[in-house]
């Protein structure tokens, strides 16, 4: 059988830059090459298109060093007019075809990759895609509209305000009374639409919640408030399921994080002393049973494609959803193939079953 060619998209305009480096490392030293012709697409932090080197250790995240895609001159196009051809166009103006794109495994994540765009301009070549179109995708990316969204399907989410930059400029008392509603601290202020813990503070004071707030709007104009929960920090993955049925929900991780006031992006990335990740979580079967209903119900009520990971407090209340992450870290390492390893369904076979649901959607 002929191999596919298979554009992996990667890097990106968005703080998350480089993690998006880091999960196309993990699926370039896993993907079956006996069933792939690999491109790998960069774009820079400026929105460059370029080609980029196929090699795994070049992208990968190290302790103190995070890698991201330059412009070197040379260009990638994608053709408009329903071809599906990709080109170079070398520095010195040679151009080159590298054949017709048969699937596009876009590792973006965060703005401009994650949240409908590249979704929309995938949509507009007439390719497929693996993971979630453009709806779920914008929805998903929008902790605003992801709550919302949650709470019109039943699904409990965190007690929560949202301030956008306009309100706060105009009437900081009217906003700082809403976030007093929530009740005891700690809060958690995050910027609406970013990942990876970019921008986000906890707040055990009210009175370092301008400073929080003015970290949060440097990432956006809108923010989310949310108050703190005390419990454990539990995760599952979600796929599609095949030909319309239900989709898939993995066993249940847990996050436990010691030294740090809670998981941000130094704790995801670069201090990974300070976190454990235990697989499975310690639940009984009538907890995970609830959480995988949960979860399920959190993907379709957003109507995810694809792939999703689903975020929870598990309280003495029972479990809140915090997110769904739409492109979730990738790398062998990253909690959503470890959860579907744990589960059964090794790295390389995730990749061909999301590059399968890609191929067959609707």
């Amino acid at each position: 059988m002929a191999k596919l060619n298979l554009v992996l998209l990667f890097g990106g305009r968005s703080s998350e830059h480089s993690i998006s480096c880091a999960t196309a490392a993990g699926v370039l030293g896993a993907i079956d090459r006996s069933k792939y012709n690999v491109i790998p697409v960069g774009i820079t932090q400026a929105g460059v298109f370029v080609p980029a080197a196929d090699d795994a250790a070049k992208w990968a995240l190290r302790k103190g060093q995070l890698a991201t895609v330059e412009d070197e001159g040379s260009r990638i196009e994608f053709a408009m007019d329903g071809s599906r051809e990709i080109t170079r166009l070398d520095i010195t103006g040679a151009r080159s075809s590298l054949g017709q794109v048969d699937v596009v495994f876009p590792v973006l994540h965060g703005p401009f990759g994650e949240d409908g765009t590249i979704q929309g301009y995938l949509e507009l070549l007439g390719v497929p895609y693996v993971g979630n179109g453009v709806l779920a995708s914008a929805a998903g990316m929008d902790k605003e509209f992801t709550k919302a969204l949650f709470e019109a399907a039943g699904v409990p989410v965190t007690p929560h305000v949202v301030i956008h930059s306009t309100d706060w400029q105009n009437n900081p008392g009217a906003a700082l009374a809403a976030v007093e509603k929530l009740g005891d601290l700690p809060i958690f202020v995050k910027p609406a639409r970013a990942g990876s813990s970019v921008g986000v503070s906890k707040v055990k004071d009210l009175s370092f919640f301008g400073a929080a707030a003015k970290l949060a709007f440097e990432n956006d104009n809108k923010l989310v408030v949310e108050k703190g929960l005390v419990g454990r920090e539990v995760e599952c993955a979600v796929i599609s399921g095949r030909a319309g049925a239900e989709p898939r929900v993995s066993i249940a991780g847990e996050i436990v994080v010691t030294g740090r006031e809670f998981y941000d992006f130094e704790a995801k990335y670069q201090d990974e002393d300070s976190v454990d990740l235990i697989i499975p979580a310690k639940l009984s079967e009538g907890e995970l049973a609830e959480m995988q209903a949960i979860a399920r119900r959190a993907f379709k009520s957003l109507g995810c494609e694809g792939l999703a990971r689903v975020d929870f407090f598990l309280t003495a209340d029972g479990f809140f959803v915090n997110e769904i992450n739409t492109m979730p870290g990738f790398t062998p390492l990253s909690m959503f193939p470890s959860l579907w390893q744990a589960s059964g369904l090794e790295y390389v076979d995730l990749i061909d079953e999301l590059i399968y649901l890609a191929l067959n959607k609707g």
